[in-house]
């Protein structure tokens, strides 16, 4: 930054200030940040602004960390939960080089990003039906060679992955519509509704994720889907009616949980299991 006659120790204290009165508790990492990004006084204050007047810190920096990467995050478009994380080790753990991997609900592209990152050679396609997540999307996943599609679920896929799939992961929207009113602003007021409403239970849009999924799945291919501690048992409930052999996995340390629908080989059958990961 252009620091010109103004002295860096009393405006990174003003912005602490500013920050701390405006009610975030994250205060001097918040500063940091910003003072990082921005690029003359002038721009410091305006950003400083900006986050306490509640727009989220990765829209005023314009990105996000997310598994170690720097994502990109524009304005309105779902900021990747450092909770999501779990999802994506998850995956990492199912994934193998020349995997074909989908990741749908993708937002800003951060889960293909960070399995393409933790792989080799993985064959990426991410959809979203939010214009302005595929356009951050595709700045995200370029350079993993990953292929980006705006619309709905699995309509604007090939039909040559209908099942090539190994491993699917949709971190669909799961916060029921009476609950969004108790989101904090920062979500409830500046990431798109879409991302945030999964129907009256939550599970609207899983549902029509997990009742495609064997089609496009290959056999021994997994789903994975990040949702609550309580919402888990009804998640398992719908993979196991479509087909698929489920897991819950979950984290104290991250607070998530996900659950693993697991498609059979033909001459396979599966009862839900219930598996515990704390860390």
């Amino acid at each position: 930054m252009n620091r010109g006659d103004f002295h860096a120790d009393t405006l990174y204290s003003i912005t602490v200030s500013r920050l701390r009165d405006a009610g975030c508790v994250f205060a001097e990492e918040e500063t940091r940040l910003l003072v990082s990004a921005a690029r003359t006084p002038a721009d410091l204050v305006a950003m400083a602004d900006r986050r306490a007047a509640g727009v989220p810190l990765e829209h005023v920096i314009g990105w996000a960390e997310f598994c170690g990467l720097r994502i990109a995050v524009d304005k309105g478009v779902f900021v990747p939960r450092h909770r999501t994380e779990f999802l994506v080790r998850q995956a990492a753990a199912l994934v193998r080089s020349g995997a074909v991997v989908v990741d749908l609900c993708c937002g800003s592209g951060a889960l293909g990003a960070a399995l393409a990152a933790a792989l080799e050679r993985i064959e990426l396609y991410s959809v979203d039906i939010d214009p302005a997540a595929v356009r951050c999307a595709r700045r995200n996943v370029a350079a993993a060679g990953g292929h980006v599609y705006e619309g709905d679920l699995y309509e604007p896929l090939p039909a040559t992955l209908r099942g090539r799939v190994n491993v699917l992961v949709a971190n669909a929207p799961y916060v029921p519509t009476e609950a969004i009113r108790l989101l904090p602003p920062e979500a409830r007021v500046h990431e798109a509704r879409v991302a945030l409403d999964g129907g009256a239970d939550g599970l609207d849009v899983q549902r029509r994720v997990a009742a495609a999924a064997p089609l496009w799945l290959a056999p021994g291919g997994h789903l994975l889907v990040e949702t609550s501690e309580r919402q888990a048992p009804k998640t398992v409930e719908i993979f196991a009616r479509n087909g698929l052999t489920p897991q819950v996995a979950s984290s104290d340390e991250l607070d998530a949980t996900v659950v693993i629908g697991t498609k059979p080989f033909p001459t396979e059958t599966g009862c839900p299991v219930i598996v515990e990961e704390t860390i």
